[in-house]
């Protein structure tokens, strides 16, 4: 140390600096949480620093560690954000996985017993309705039938399913 400096006194730096450094960075951020958050993290990291520091202005010297953390904050804030952005830019998986194969395949395997023994034409109206959503007209222009042809035919379907599922029980 030269003449006349002093070494590192973190309790009055921070008796004497504290208040003034966490009202810079709420000015800064706009937010008093982060500010003392900040505050803190300044701090500590002048006590990382070790007691052989020799500081002429106190001020701009906590104002240069705190200003690298906030910049390493926003640094870091930007790549979450890109990275968020990418994830959510990124395609939805087309194909299932072999679990979710495997379960649309047994479903379908299970409405397929459920509707062996009726006739084609009603099993069509009624998978047409259940898994395509088609309503009643749709359904009867599509199979070239009445609206009333349709509405016997998924009242045969589902009094026939019902009997599938609980006569049995």
């Amino acid at each position: 140390m030269a003449a006349g400096e002093t070494s590192l006194d973190v309790q009055t730096l921070y008796s004497d600096h504290h208040g003034w450094l966490q009202g810079w960075l709420r000015r800064k951020l706009g937010n008093a949480f982060d500010a003392a958050d900040f505050a803190h993290d300044t701090f500590v990291r002048v006590l990382g620093k070790g007691p052989d520091q020799v500081v002429h202005e106190p001020r701009a010297y906590l104002a240069t560690i705190a200003g690298g953390l906030v910049a390493s904050h926003w640094r870091r804030y930007a790549l979450e954000q890109a990275w968020l952005e990418a994830l959510a830019a990124r395609p939805e998986p087309l194909a299932p996985s072999p679990e979710e194969r495997y379960l649309i395949l047994e479903t379908l395997e299970e409405i397929a017993n459920l509707l062996d023994g009726l006739p084609a034409q009603v099993r069509e109206a009624f998978l047409l309705s259940q898994l395509d959503g088609q309503t009643y007209p749709q359904i009867a222009a599509q199979l070239g039938i009445s609206v009333n042809v349709v509405q016997k035919a998924m009242t045969r379907a589902v009094a026939h399913c019902y009997k599938a599922l609980y006569a049995t029980r």
